[in-house]
């Protein structure tokens, strides 16, 4: 039973990254980490297991704001703000060790109806359910002591979602991206029914296919603050994420229409609930549902509103508690 409670208080963070919506941008362009995909515990890697997970991802946004964080009107609105995407991924975590670490890798194929590049020109619009952007992580290392849990990952955006440059209906961003992670889960109590921790990305990206186009990089920091209940098998929390731009993007020969005076680098922000629950019987662990709810605030160049995530994890096979 030990085990069991260990695998699904680290089984917590299973948000996971995928390349659905980027919840804020500089200039024009967004870049390809979703901004509140890890909540509680983010920077816990689950103990050795193959992991498989169902993920759908909401969002609905209410404004776009420009670099001082007013809202934008545009005559006839600015696009369809509003995005739902669906994922079935798979975290591989090994015995074997790198540098002291676990290894692991994952993959998440996803489809979505809606991909948004340049909200601050009100420009994407609502498309039939399709594959967007893969992404892949080749290596995930997790390190555990006694009162902090570290994770760092190297991960691929590859570009398989349908893209054309310009148009308003695409379901891929039309760019490689490399993105590296880390971070830390800090146990606040002995007992580790407490915990605090921070995940930080920074993603660096291709020029756009068919174009000279250059997303500037951008980093993101998300995690979350929890309390273990029952041993482990239930926790609540408060999740969070801040995202900024750090580097301009180079639009090469791409002139945006009309003065984008009110354009600037980005940042945004979220906070919301993180609740998860275990799926078990009285004699098998099958893994964990996650639901996180986050409202985005202080959003500057992009668009504004609130998310959903709902993940699914399952443990292959399922861990037997007795």
């Amino acid at each position: 039973m030990i085990k069991g409670i260990c695998l699904a208080r680290r089984a917590i963070g299973l948000g996971l990254v995928l390349l659905l919506f980027a919840g804020a941008a500089q200039a024009q362009f967004l870049g390809a980490h979703t901004a509140g995909d890890f909540g509680v515990n983010a920077a816990t890697q689950p103990d050795p297991d193959d992991y498989v997970s169902a993920l759908y991802f909401g969002y609905d946004g209410d404004s776009i704001r420009d670099k001082n964080g007013n809202v934008i009107e545009y005559p006839g609105g600015g696009g369809d703000l509003t995005v739902n995407a669906y994922a079935l991924g798979w975290w591989h975590v090994s015995e074997a060790k790198l540098w002291g670490g676990n290894y692991s890798f994952m993959i998440w194929p996803a489809v979505t109806d809606n991909k948004l590049e340049i909200p601050v020109l009100g420009q994407s619009q609502k498309v039939s359910t399709g594959l967007t952007d893969l992404y892949v992580q080749p290596i995930n290392l997790g390190w555990h002591t006694d009162r902090i849990d570290y994770s760092a990952g190297l991960g691929l955006y590859l570009p398989t979602g349908s893209y054309t440059a310009g148009a308003d209906d695409n379901r891929g961003l039309g760019m490689w991206t490399v993105e590296v992670s880390g971070g830390a889960t800090v146990w606040l109590d002995e007992a580790k029914t407490w915990s605090f921790s921070t995940l930080a990305f920074f993603e660096t990206h291709s020029e756009k296919e068919d174009t000279d186009v250059r997303v500037g990089n951008i980093l993101t920091v998300e995690g979350g603050l929890g309390k273990a209940f029952m041993g482990g098998l239930v926790n609540l929390g408060v999740a969070y994420y801040a995202q900024w731009k750090v580097s301009d993007d180079d639009l090469g020969d791409f002139v945006p229409p009309g003065d984008l005076n009110f354009v600037g680098k980005n940042s945004g922000y979220g906070i919301g609930p993180d609740v998860t629950l275990p799926l078990m019987s009285k004699s098998k662990l099958y893994g964990t549902v996650n639901a996180r709810y986050l409202w985005e605030s202080g959003v500057q160049s992009s668009v504004e509103g609130q998310m959903l995530w709902l993940t699914f994890t399952f443990m292959v096979p399922p861990l037997a508690l007795n």
